[in-house]
């Protein structure tokens, strides 16, 4: 097979400081590279903690998005943890809101979303 795993995941923030703030600071991801691209007038930023990496692109006018989260496309991202109550009481601490821990019915575990400073869905599932 060609595909193996994942390269990389791709998030369009608005805003870097508060991006940094969620991704580096609070999720603990590490800026790896970044670079200005005069072609697209944005700044593109990679993050990565373990075997995954997130491409940060920062421009402030690029559009919203139409519907949260129930449109064609990218639903979600979702992040393996091995217990998700400490998981999730993390996240809170850290003043990032996690909806109420339900049940998978049909990959099995537990999980429950939040959200990235842009309102972009993200997951935490065991």
């Amino acid at each position: 097979m060609y595909l193996s795993k994942q390269h990389h995941i791709a998030v369009i923030v608005s805003d870097w400081e508060k991006a940094k703030d969620f991704y580096v600071d609070k999720l603990g991801f590490k800026l790896i590279r970044e670079a200005y691209r005069p072609q697209f007038g944005d700044y593109l930023r990679m993050l990565r903690q373990g075997d995954t990496t997130i491409e940060i692109f920062i421009k402030p006018d690029y559009p919203e998005r139409v519907t949260n989260p129930e449109a064609k496309g990218l639903r979600h991202l979702a992040f393996h943890v091995e217990d998700i109550e400490p998981a999730a009481a993390w996240l809170n601490a850290m003043g990032i809101e996690t909806e109420p821990i339900r049940e998978d019915k049909v990959n099995g575990g537990r999980f429950t979303f939040f959200r990235d400073p842009d309102g972009l869905p993200l997951e935490i599932h065991e």
